[in-house]
């Protein structure tokens, strides 16, 4: 029996089509064999194999196909299409998909998902076409969806589960057993029963192996432990992900302001919560916001503009700081030749320890309690970095220009620009922060403005003073 098993197994994995090359990438034949099979309107093809994909393939597929051929897709599978697969995919291209689709078949797709993923769908529409949609659904769903969309963004709320198991206390191990036998309306997976008051305040849980290894006539009360990390409803997401990772969990229960059960939170939406963050983080440190990578050239050109402006002033002020030396300069050529040296390490210098705080402050490990230490160890690994490239540029600027009065002086700035650059690194998101500023989005410019206003004006200064004492 179980060989027989093994072979159905095998010979199911048999007929799947390869739809991956072996650089991860939509495999191109498969792809070729999709579109002309929406071209040429094959329905059966598609339901055959793209039907047995996982939702995160066909996410995958709909990236890589055209807008119109999206569409045909979804037409021509039918009911065969899951719509799983439009929480996988970038946001433009939901939304995009989202907006050409009927309210009609959109309440029709919603009515199949998950809550959580229902959500996730909706929460982007325009309001008349959200309560449209939700208008067409049973009540009972309804209440739940307009319950978590009342949720701020990006918040727990927004992300729970709606759809759990929760029993009275007074209940027998046996009835609890009939009970997840005989409903029809219980999640597809859990791992947990939670156990409630009549006014549904949350008491604990039980987790399911518990349930299998107790006798029937057990009473709940007796096995349920409590739950020590409900989550608030109102908890931004990043902050429940964190409680997740600390604590190692698969599943929490999210609770409203008067510790009612209102939904649970899984180890999926969790994941999913920490790759949009660090993404998120990526993104801010360049300055690009939350840019897609479908978004239009205005779209993405408006995101862009605003910090590439701020950078534009900070670099008019580094400039400024070079034409108080002008003088100077015309007088010593190699200062214009090695200056751009002292700023440019002091900046790459700076990403480098910004990087690392703002990573920090993202997973609270840096705090008021151990911020001083850590900007005592960035400091001195500024000065030891600042000393090896001091040496280095030092020899190499005396024996280039013949002048080991050069060599010290941007020898002495390289040290200079380290140490400020290791303290404008930490101390800029530090404050930032501090005053409820995202760190990661607002650094980069003023880190760099520090270090090269900094960096030219320790050279030039240097340079102007030494040589103006040495005549």
């Amino acid at each position: 029996m179980a060989e027989e098993q093994l072979l159905d197994e095998r010979s199911e994995s048999d007929t799947r089509p390869e739809i991956y090359d072996e650089d991860g990438a939509i495999a191109a034949g498969f792809l070729t064999d999709v579109r002309a099979a929406i071209e040429g309107e094959d329905a059966a093809f598609l339901r055959e194999e793209v039907g047995q994909l996982h939702e995160s393939e066909i996410g995958d597929l709909i990236e890589r196909l055209d807008a119109d051929e999206r569409q045909g897709l979804i037409r021509l599978m039918g009911d065969e299409f899951d719509y799983t697969a439009l929480t996988q995919i970038d946001d433009a291209i939901r939304l995009e998909i989202v907006d050409a689709m009927p309210n009609e078949q959109i309440a029709e797709a919603v009515r199949e998902l998950d809550s959580d993923d229902a959500v996730y769908i909706l929460e982007d529409l325009d309001e008349e076409d959200r309560q449209e949609i939700l208008e067409r659904l049973p009540f009972r769903e309804r209440v739940r969806l307009r319950r978590s969309l009342e949720y701020p963004e990006e918040s727990a709320g927004r992300r729970m589960q709606t759809e759990f198991v929760a029993v009275p206390p007074f209940w027998t191990v046996g009835q609890t057993i009939d009970y997840m036998r005989e409903d029809e309306d219980l999640p597809e997976r859990f791992s947990q029963i939670f156990v409630v008051d009549p006014s549904f305040k949350l008491m604990g849980a039980v987790d399911l192996d518990q349930i299998l290894r107790t006798k029937r006539p057990e009473k709940i009360e007796e096995i349920m432990h409590e739950t020590r990390h409900a989550v608030p409803a109102v908890m931004d997401q990043e902050e429940a992900a964190q409680i997740f990772q600390q604590y190692d969990l698969l599943s929490a229960a999210v609770v409203d302001e008067n510790e009612r059960l209102v939904g649970i939170l899984t180890i999926d939406d969790i994941v999913d919560v920490l790759q949009e963050e660090a993404e998120e983080d990526i993104l801010r440190l360049g300055g690009v916001g939350d840019e897609e990578i479908s978004d239009t050239v205005l779209t993405t050109s408006r995101s862009r503009v605003p910090w590439l402006l701020v950078n534009l002033l900070t670099a008019f002020l580094a400039a400024s700081v070079i034409q108080i030396f002008d003088a100077t300069i015309q007088q010593i050529v190699a200062l214009a030749v090695l200056m751009p040296i002292v700023a440019g390490m002091g900046g790459n210098a700076g990403s480098q320890t910004m990087t690392v705080t703002v990573r920090a402050l993202a997973t609270r490990d840096l705090d008021i309690y151990n911020a001083a230490r850590i900007i005592r160890r960035e400091v001195g690994v500024g000065f030891i970095n600042g000393v090896i490239f001091a040496l280095l540029i030092g020899m190499v600027a005396a024996w280039w220009f013949s002048s080991t009065q050069i060599g010290g002086i941007i020898a002495a700035a390289m040290i200079i620009n380290m140490l400020a650059a290791a303290l404008a690194g930490i101390m800029i998101p530090l404050l930032l922060d501090r005053f409820g500023a995202d760190p990661a989005i607002a650094s980069a410019v003023f880190v760099t403005a520090v270090t090269d206003v900094v960096g030219f004006f320790s050279f030039l200064g240097l340079a102007t003073w030494w040589f103006g004492f040495a005549h």
